[in-house]
């Protein structure tokens, strides 16, 4: 079952993160987890087995439309339903706060986890998805 992100959770959480290929240079994953938190900490979800992080999801909702970020699935652990699991909870939470349509981000290049989203139910939307940064990051600490 899912449960909230605990600070004690960092490190572990970081490492899955960096194991599934979703942490970038230009996106410090600590200062992530710190924005998150600093907003709706209730919403950064985990899964524990074992005493072992492997799975996490961040959800969010900005009153028009919900985000899911930072899907993953330790690799010794996928296809036994643990995604389905964080999404069904995040899509419950997003419901549960009266939201209507949810949108997520895959990059191109990820066709497992764009499969598993239309496994899910989930469609490509006739849109392009466009970006611009406020500002830079000041670089990671350690």
């Amino acid at each position: 079952m899912p449960r909230s992100y605990r600070e004690s959770d960092r490190e572990a959480l970081v490492s899955l993160w960096s194991l599934c290929g979703l942490t970038r240079p230009w996106n410090d994953p600590d200062r992530d987890i710190d924005r998150k938190l600093a907003r709706d900490p209730e919403n950064l979800l985990v899964i524990e087995q074992g005493g072992q992080l492997i799975g996490t999801v961040m959800v969010g909702y900005e009153g028009h439309r919900g985000w899911v970020n930072y899907l993953a699935v330790h690799p010794d652990h996928r296809r036994r339903g643990v995604g389905v699991v964080l999404m069904d909870e995040a899509e419950s939470r997003l419901r549960d706060l009266g939201c209507a349509k949810v949108n997520l981000q895959v990059r191109a290049e990820n066709r497992g986890a764009t499969e598993f989203y239309r496994r899910h139910g989930y469609v490509v939307d006739d849109v392009v998805s466009m970006g611009k940064r406020l500002g830079e990051d000041p670089p990671a600490s350690g």
